[in-house]
């Protein structure tokens, strides 16, 4: 495994040069485009390596190699590589909560059947050929430490689902939002886990039935 690397300060001897990064990034003109695009390769890169293969079998010098990004402009983003992990954690997390707020926006005010286009909405993102599970938990699995920034990421996007899933719960008036929220995590969860183990038909189908009892039995215990 790689050793994760801080970021190598910019510095020149005596004779005028800069003496920080700060001021590098100053003298160096029109390095504000070039450095976001270069931000951007960085990250698309890392976002197919770490999801595809691990990102611990992902090493730094990997994603400079397959990015064509040279390495003091992907140090000037990411100063480490749990800056970028989180950084690459973070964008997916964006994306799905866009993709979470259109299928809402679908019928608002109407939590059950929000929750009928969310499971349906989640049997297209598990047939995908490249969905290789839930990279937030893929994440946290990867990084039990803690103090991981990476960690810290996958765990409030988690948090933010349970959030979202307690709404939609309350919502639909079942007897114990709080009990139904966690049954739906784990359900969803559950389906990211299985879904290349089962028959892929399979998983899906008992997906949206195992979604149904439970939402039934909830609201029938109201």
């Amino acid at each position: 495994m790689e050793v994760e690397r801080q970021h190598p300060r910019a510095q020149r001897g005596r004779g005028g040069g800069c003496t920080h990064l700060g001021e590098c990034r100053r003298l160096e003109g029109g390095l504000g485009t070039a450095a976001r695009t270069a931000r951007e390769r960085t990250l698309e890169t890392a976002e197919d390596l770490f999801y595809r293969e691990g990102i611990r079998a992902v090493g730094i010098d990997t994603i400079i190699e397959k990015s064509g990004v040279a390495k003091m402009s992907l140090y000037r983003s990411f100063p480490s590589k749990d800056d970028l992990v989180a950084a690459y954690l973070e964008m997916r997390s964006a994306r799905y909560w866009k993709w979470w707020d259109d299928v809402m926006a679908r019928h608002p005010d109407q939590p059950r059947r929000q929750l009928h286009d969310l499971f349906e909405g989640l049997v297209h993102r598990v047939r995908r050929p490249e969905f290789r599970g839930c990279a937030f938990v893929n994440a946290a699995t990867e990084f039990p430490d803690k103090t991981s920034r990476a960690r810290a990421v996958a765990l409030a996007h988690k948090d933010e689902l349970r959030r979202r899933l307690l709404k939609l719960a309350a919502g639909v008036g079942a007897a114990h939002p709080k009990a139904l929220a966690n049954q739906l995590l784990m359900l969803i969860d559950g389906i990211y886990s299985t879904v290349g183990v089962l028959e892929q038909h399979d998983a899906i189908k008992v997906l949206a039935q195992a979604a149904d009892v439970l939402i039934d039995a909830a609201i029938e215990a109201a």
